[in-house]
């Protein structure tokens, strides 16, 4: 692997910012209401059985601006202050970044007070920080520190900046395995942030999703979460996690949601896992699922109870985050002819109108879409064949009859019909979808009219990522990996000819590199969901070409 030689300066050689940058601060507990339910038991780390405050669950930033960066933690101010209990006092908890990760130099502090009406989460947005440039802060509270973590701001919104690398990972069931991919990011030390496309957690009880026998490591809770307190014991879980820690306390995060941080295919009253009635209503478990994950997640809700935003990185690219669930109709069966009907959207009129818009006003090099499910159009006449069943199950698809999975944007035909005209009819160029959700990885042209292409043209590209631990096609066959990519993907793609690559049996995790001549996606695979010291190793490399709106091969990781 290359390095690139960036521009910024060290932290050594940071110019002391302003006395004015020093005080604008803006900080906020996350909003919450009181738990009245039972405390969920929740196996704490030995450190935690003292009273005095710990930081048992990380810290992290997200959603880098020019001038800022959103902090976060989850302060545990005595043993049974467990997420989702409901129970612990009041605890205050200060914070300081610093341009050096001595934390001598300090440009910003601060403090608020964290209750259990937000879980004892915390959030500080601190403002007033010089742009493309990293910095190191902690929380503090009572007579216990946090470990010291990295961020890093956004380029001027006028800057002309050579490179970006973004780390891009989706899916990651903890019971399906350990989170190397998050691991092998926060060793490379050269993100300017990371993308999570969705499926951050997973909220079926232990045992109950993918390969159903073969759990590496039980949920808590152990049962379906559906109450308030449920999802906040389980994004408490994951923040146990020392690679997801580790990756949060070296990059700042930029995430959206998709299905599972709420239910199994969630559209906007309801879900596919969800029983109204004897689940509680639609309308309280996905509040539920929204307030938690505003909790413990460090993410801006631009829209009041979304996570479609907009961020910028100088002048080479603009990044537009979906949430392709909050809005959308209710999935169809894929023979009903239903998935054309232009009342049916994934998006909303609102968000739809947002995300053409921006597209249309922005004048940087690159439009990124921050996209949790594949918007390539993806069909096959019948995956009857019996070494692809098991490819129609994971995909959602008829195994017989007309393969199509209405879950993604094949069944909202009319929603993508319309960007992608579009982008045509206003020449909006180098538009990149960067995908989640599918389990699988993919290299796609985006084309206009599936049925005649490539005689017909691409409207923009698509880069999907793999899932980091959620099962693909070699788990649920239990084969070596590889082994039913060499029969699958030749169908998929002698099918589907905008698809350039798909490989359906790994785990492993994506690096974006956007240079103003090209943006590139750099695949890697891990050697085993199940070892908690999987390695990693480069598999394939894919890029765009500044104008083309076309993937083609490249051959070495930047």
């Amino acid at each position: 692997m290359t390095s690139r030689n960036r521009s910024t300066q060290s932290s050594e050689s940071a110019p002391t910012p302003s006395p004015r940058r020093r005080t604008v601060v803006k900080a906020a507990a996350t909003a919450g209401i009181a738990v009245v339910a039972a405390p969920l038991a929740t196996a704490l780390p030995a450190r935690a059985a003292s009273d005095a405050p710990a930081f048992l669950h990380g810290v992290a930033s997200g959603d880098p601006l020019p001038d800022g960066v959103l902090l976060w933690t989850r302060v545990t101010p005595t043993a049974d202050a467990t997420p989702g209990s409901g129970v612990g006092p009041d605890t205050e908890v200060s914070w300081v970044v610093a341009t050096d990760k001595a934390l001598t130099n300090i440009v910003s502090k601060g403090s608020t007070t964290a209750t259990a009406a937000s879980d004892h989460t915390v959030k500080a947005d601190i403002r007033g920080l010089a742009p493309a440039t990293d910095y190191w802060f902690r929380f503090s509270a009572g007579p216990t520190d946090s470990p010291v973590a990295r961020t890093r701001t956004a380029p001027a919104a006028d800057a002309t900046v050579s490179g970006l690398r973004f780390g891009v990972v989706s899916c990651a069931n903890w019971e399906a395995g350990y989170f190397a991919p998050y691991r092998h990011l926060a060793a490379r030390g050269d993100l300017d942030a990371w993308l999570h496309l969705g499926d951050y957690i997973y909220e079926y009880g232990t045992g109950e999703y993918g390969t159903r026998g073969t759990v590496v490591r039980a949920h808590a809770p152990t049962h379906e979460i559906i109450t308030l307190a449920d999802y906040r014991t389980r994004h408490g879980k994951y923040k146990t996690d020392t690679d997801l820690q580790a990756l949060h306390a070296k990059a700042p995060v930029i995430a959206i949601w998709d299905d599972h941080e709420f239910a199994n295919d969630s559209w906007s009253g309801g879900a596919e896992n969800h029983t109204e009635g004897a689940e509680g209503t639609w309308t309280a478990r996905q509040a539920a699922a929204k307030q938690a994950y505003f909790e413990w997640m460090p993410v801006r809700p631009a829209i009041a109870g979304t996570t479609y935003r907009r961020l910028r990185f100088g002048k080479l690219a603009d990044l537009s985050l979906l949430d392709l669930r909050s809005f959308r109709s209710q999935q169809v069966s894929a023979g009903s002819g239903s998935v054309d009907d232009p009342e049916r959207t994934i998006t909303g009129r609102a968000q739809l109108d947002w995300l053409k818009a921006g597209l249309k006003a922005s004048d940087t090099t690159w439009r990124l879409v921050g996209n949790s499910v594949m918007i390539s159009p993806f069909a096959i006449g019948s995956l009857s064949a019996d070494l692809l069943k098991p490819l129609a199950k994971l995909l959602g698809l008829p195994q017989d009859g007309l393969a199509l999975n209405t879950d993604q944007w094949d069944g909202y035909t009319d929603d993508r019909r319309e960007l992608l005209a579009h982008l045509r009819s206003n020449a909006i160029t180098n538009t990149v979808f960067l995908t989640g959700d599918i389990h699988m990885a993919w290299a796609n042209d985006v084309p206009v009219d599936a049925g005649t292409y490539p005689l017909s043209a691409s409207a923009a590209t698509e880069f999907v990522v793999t899932s980091v631990t959620s099962d693909n096609l070699d788990d649920i066959l239990k084969v070596s990996p590889g082994v039913v990519s060499t029969v699958a993907a030749p169908v998929i793609q002698l099918a589907n000819r905008h698809v350039h690559w798909v490989d359906t049996d790994r785990h492993g995790y994506g690096v974006l590199d956007i240079t103003a001549a090209r943006a590139q996606m750099d695949y890697y695979v891990v050697s085993d969901k199940t070892k908690a010291d999987a390695t990693s190793s480069w598999e394939r490399s894919y890029r765009t070409r500044s104008g083309t709106q076309k993937v083609e091969r490249a051959y070495d990781p930047v």
